[in-house]
């Protein structure tokens, strides 16, 4: 049986890039199948009173620097620093909500990461979102249309509960069962969590 972890994650993430990047080989490397849960980080920020980064100068150009050897670690060749924050971010989630929900949500994901850190178009931005969706085969006016009809909103909003419950606090989060793995880094440590809780 393949483990199954939950990953929570926001589209305006930095780190959630290197995670996006990589996941695929993550998977195929741990035997393990991480379940993608995009949620609306920002408001859980905003009830901690929180804007990551945005104030701590230092630990932004950490965070850029941290990003820059990571990825060139996976050969990846990332503009940096990209934009940031992405102000259409909670468009960005829905988007890939759906785009989990009818199956071109990972692909999705990937691409928008890429114009986002390539090409420095934000995710949820026009310039982001068209593409990232053509590439993937979808209509953007058939897929804003559809998120119109607000019953992604209404489930990512019941998710949030969730994610309260849980004490997520930031993007990415592997999660087996209630226990917490923080950050792209963690991916590795929570498939051995995840083989070794799972059973035989």
């Amino acid at each position: 049986m393949t483990p199954k972890i939950d990953l929570w994650f926001s589209c305006g993430s930095t780190y959630t890039y290197l995670t996006m990047m990589r996941l695929d080989a993550v998977e195929a490397a741990e035997g393990v199948h991480f379940n993608l849960r995009p949620f609306q980080l920002r408001v859980l920020f905003k009830e901690m009173g929180r804007a990551p980064f945005l104030q701590e100068p230092q630990k932004s150009a950490y965070m850029w620097r941290d990003i820059e050897r990571r990825a060139a670690a996976q050969g990846l060749s990332p503009t940096l620093p990209a934009p940031y924050p992405a102000p259409e971010v909670a468009l960005a989630n829905e988007v890939a909500y759906l785009g989990l929900r009818q199956g071109w949500g990972r692909p999705y994901l990937q691409a928008s990461y890429r114009t986002w850190f390539e090409q420095g178009a934000m995710p949820g931005e026009p310039e982001n979102l068209g593409p990232s969706l053509a590439a993937v085969g979808q209509d953007e006016a058939t897929v804003l249309a559809e998120l119109a009809k607000g019953e992604i909103s209404n489930a990512m909003e019941r998710d949030i509960d969730e994610a309260r419950d849980l004490g997520l606090f930031g993007s990415p989060f592997s999660v087996v069962g209630r226990e917490l793995f923080w950050g792209d880094d963690r991916l590795e440590e929570a498939a051995r969590w995840a083989h070794a809780k799972s059973p035989r």
